[in-house]
């Protein structure tokens, strides 16, 4: 309505700024409202300094955001997490897939970090007919199961390309006697075939000597000065946090001649590595594989994952985000996972489990793919994402020039 000066009063002024709204806005699709389709994630939240179980969660809850306010799936059903903790412990995960397995309309489970209790879980995963989702986990053994129809998916890395791709800087950098250092798991053991295997077909290259430790041990560098007494000019490092961090203290307090070039695995980015780690992490010349850099990555996708993350974490900026790889790689598996819910139109598991191998190209945080998945390819991820990265002072991780 007008007022005594001939102008809208406030209230006026504000219904027709609502209509013009109104009018002008674009029609976006209504958040979902339905009754909610399950995802699980099976992963290590209790465990001390972990944090990968997290990045997942991140990364998923960010992409669940994303998804619901565009409608959701099957028509306006939102999508709902449930969290399972196994602390690293395969029997806590076993009991954890079988209660997922009985939940009604749960689609998919996702999985954590830890190689050795995904394969310890394929047993329950193959008898429920129980489809996963690998968003970190890296062993082949994962994938390459004998399922059939296999029901495992992996966006994430894996050992028979991490291997290559470390020894492979090694010997670009001249370090043409390599030593490794494995964790005494399952992990370590696909660690070692893919790193045999790589080097049997590549001249100018040696693995002179492998050495062996055991989760939670308290001390490694007498297993590295073996490595160093063999002739090894690097030591190629397959570990967690926990161990690595322990790894690099004792490497920092020795002499400067005894410190080689450390080459590691991406287990030691699922925790507080960087602090535990403490100082002699700039004291030692550390390099670690990825798949993905938020620093590299396209601007515009990074700031949209910002914005979703902000909504459900304390997240703000790149170095916020703790287990990059994680959160990105939970992130586009789930967006991709609720193009196969749609494309199988219900929260039947193999109808899902088929629709996934038939999702066409999609445009994600990590890559554009093309396709994610195929029938006869179960990996994401290859080695064109394969990239090394260093810690900066600051902890956090930046892609390197190795």
């Amino acid at each position: 309505m007008l007022n005594r000066f001939g102008a809208l009063s406030r209230r006026g002024f504000g219904a027709a700024l609502l209509l013009l709204m109104l009018v002008a806005a674009p029609a976006f699709a209504a958040p979902a409202t339905g009754s909610p389709v399950l995802l699980g994630i099976d992963g290590e939240f209790g465990l001390d300094n972990s944090t990968s179980a997290q990045a997942v969660e991140l990364g998923m809850r960010a992409a669940i955001t994303e998804i619901n306010d565009a409608g959701g799936v099957l028509g306006g059903r939102p999508l709902q997490l449930v969290i399972k903790d196994h602390r690293s412990i395969p029997a806590r995960g076993i009991r954890n897939i079988e209660e997922f397995a009985k939940m009604k309309d749960l689609v998919a489970v996702f999985g954590g970090r830890f190689s050795p209790v995904v394969i310890e879980e394929l047993p329950a995963l193959k008898a429920t007919h129980t489809l996963f989702m690998a968003p970190w986990s890296a062993a082949d053994a994962i994938v390459d199961n004998d399922m059939r129809p296999n029901y495992v998916f992996r966006l994430s890395l894996r050992d028979s390309l991490a291997l290559p791709k470390l020894l492979a800087a090694a010997k670009q950098r001249g370090l043409a006697r390599v030593g490794l250092l494995l964790t005494n798991t399952s992990w370590g053991r696909s660690s070692e075939v893919a790193a045999e295997r790589y080097v049997a077909s590549e001249t100018g290259l040696r693995i002179v000597q492998t050495a062996w430790y055991n989760w939670r041990d308290t001390s490694l560098v007498d297993k590295y000065k073996e490595l160093l007494a063999a002739g090894a000019q690097a030591v190629v490092l397959v570990a967690n946090d926990d161990e690595a961090a322990i790894l690099v203290r004792e490497v920092a307090a020795l002499p400067r001649r005894e410190r080689v070039p450390l080459l590691s695995h991406w287990g030691i980015t699922g925790g507080e590595f960087a602090k535990q780690a403490g100082p002699a992490l700039q004291q030692v010349d550390l390099s670690v594989i990825q798949t993905f850099s938020f620093f590299r990555a396209d601007p515009a996708r990074v700031q949209r994952f910002l914005r979703s993350a902000a909504r459900v974490s304390e997240v703000r900026r790149i170095e916020d985000i703790k287990g990059p790889v994680g959160a990105a790689h939970a992130y586009d598996l789930t967006h991709i996972l609720a193009r196969a819910i749609d494309l199988a139109g219900s929260t039947d598991r193999k109808a899902v489990r088929d629709a996934l191998e038939r999702v066409g190209r999609y445009e994600g945080l990590i890559k554009t793919y093309a396709p994610p998945f195929t029938a006869t390819r179960h990996e994401a991820l290859g080695p064109r994402e394969l990239l090394l990265a260093r810690y900066r002072a600051d902890g956090v991780l930046v892609p390197s020039q190795d």
